[in-house]
């Protein structure tokens, strides 16, 4: 006669194998002191992120052509062609509104397994990058295969969440042990040094990625305090001490962007420029002063548009979007079936949630000027596609969720 322990084992594994297609009694702990067993059901998907998620997207088309039409208009290299930037992120939209579907349909444990992969394949394409690609806008970030060009930090973003998620899903004690943290630390800290050696700021939301998740899955608050400030000393230390003249410059800066008007003080001067003229309400869409001035608006800068033209409601607007989208992405995490979906789950919060906080703090000068896109808004199709692709993945997860039997 097969023992309760070895019964309770069965029932996990064919909740698991079963998983999206009826409901299964499992125990909501692993310990014989669970009594209390639960339902996992497969449900709809949470609207509320779906919805704002279109409706970002959509925001950020309209924003790109406006914050662009004037560069792609008066510049041979865009063809003259003032449809440049908004052709082609319509296009990266319906490509991610297609990925963003399938993921939501497909069970979210398929990804269980492709961190290391991921992990793998994203790391030799940043040594590709770094020592064969060619340097486009003084930078080497992206690879092109097959006539398409992207940017392979974008999918390590991808691959230490879902690596991360599968080691701490695979053993939950991992980091209960010093020695347990520095490994996966380590994992992270390959990964952001590998970033590093092409782009400082997306090397800064990798390793704001990896920490997130560790902090939420480890025990231990004290010793990520410890390395907290650590780490906050070693990006000081580089900043002041290791970074070479240019990181040095602009620095200076954001300290005192009027003491270099003409040279790295000329984009945060525009970018405040941008925001105090757009007043409460704005000058309108179409009637930004400042994008005839500020180099790559569409880009990295796009906020300060916005705030120019969509004033101070429109921004708050736009950052009220993001709250409701993190916050329903922590609200799934939290009531996720399992430790790789809520880990999964924290990971794209803490991705976005970073990526706005840079973007908005360098084009109010709040910190010294980095290249970090904003989420679905900025203009990039790698960025966009990587961002809808882990939204389709978190609506998965969505879709299960605890009855108490």
């Amino acid at each position: 006669m097969p023992s309760r322990d070895s019964s309770l084992r069965e029932g996990r594994v064919n909740n698991r194998m079963n998983m999206g297609r009826k409901p299964r009694v499992v125990p909501e702990d692993r310990s014989a002191k669970a009594s209390s067993p639960v339902i996992i059901n497969q449900g709809s998907i949470d609207y509320t992120l779906c919805f704002v998620t279109v409706v970002l997207v959509l925001i950020g088309i309209v924003m790109v052509f406006s914050a662009g039409f004037y560069n792609a208009a008066t510049r041979p290299q865009f063809g003259f062609n003032m449809f440049h930037f908004v052709q082609r992120q319509g296009i990266f939209a319906l490509i991610g509104f297609v990925a963003m579907y399938i993921m939501s349909k497909l069970p979210y444990r398929l990804m269980l397994r492709s961190g290391w992969p991921m992990y793998i394949i994203s790391g030799i394409m940043l040594i590709y990058v770094t020592i064969m690609a060619e340097a486009t806008g003084g930078a080497r970030r992206w690879i092109e295969i097959a006539g398409v060009r992207f940017q392979p930090s974008e999918v390590m973003k991808v691959a230490i969440i879902m690596l991360i998620a599968y080691m701490i899903f695979r053993n939950k004690k991992a980091l209960d042990t010093w020695k347990g943290l520095f490994y996966h630390l380590g994992i992270v800290g390959f990964a952001t040094f590998l970033v590093l050696l092409e782009d400082f700021s997306t090397a800064l939301v990798i390793a704001a990625i990896g920490m997130g998740m560790l902090f939420i899955a480890s025990p231990h608050v004290t010793r990520f305090v410890v390395l907290g400030a650590t780490g906050i000393g070693a990006v000081a230390f580089y900043l002041l001490v290791l970074a070479d003249n240019f990181r040095h410059a602009r620095v200076q800066a954001w300290l005192d962007p009027f003491s270099d008007p003409l040279g790295f003080g000329y984009q945060p001067i525009q970018s405040l420029y941008a925001i105090a003229s757009g007043g409460l309400f704005g000058l309108g869409i179409g009637q930004s002063r400042q994008k005839s001035f500020l180099p790559e608006p569409q880009n990295d800068m796009i906020f300060a548009i916005i705030t120019e033209e969509l004033g101070f409601a429109g921004a708050a607007l736009i950052l009220s979007l993001f709250a409701i989208l993190i916050w329903r992405m922590i609200k799934i995490a939290m009531e996720a079936t399992d430790m790789f979906g809520s880990l999964v789950a924290t990971g794209a919060a803490v991705m976005i949630a970073s990526q706005v906080l840079i973007n908005v703090a360098v084009v109010t000068n709040s910190i010294p000027n980095t290249g970090v896109t904003l989420p679905f808004i900025s203009f990039g199709g790698t960025s966009l596609l990587v961002t809808m692709f882990l939204v389709g993945v978190v609506l998965n997860i969505s879709r299960y969720h605890r009855d108490k039997a």
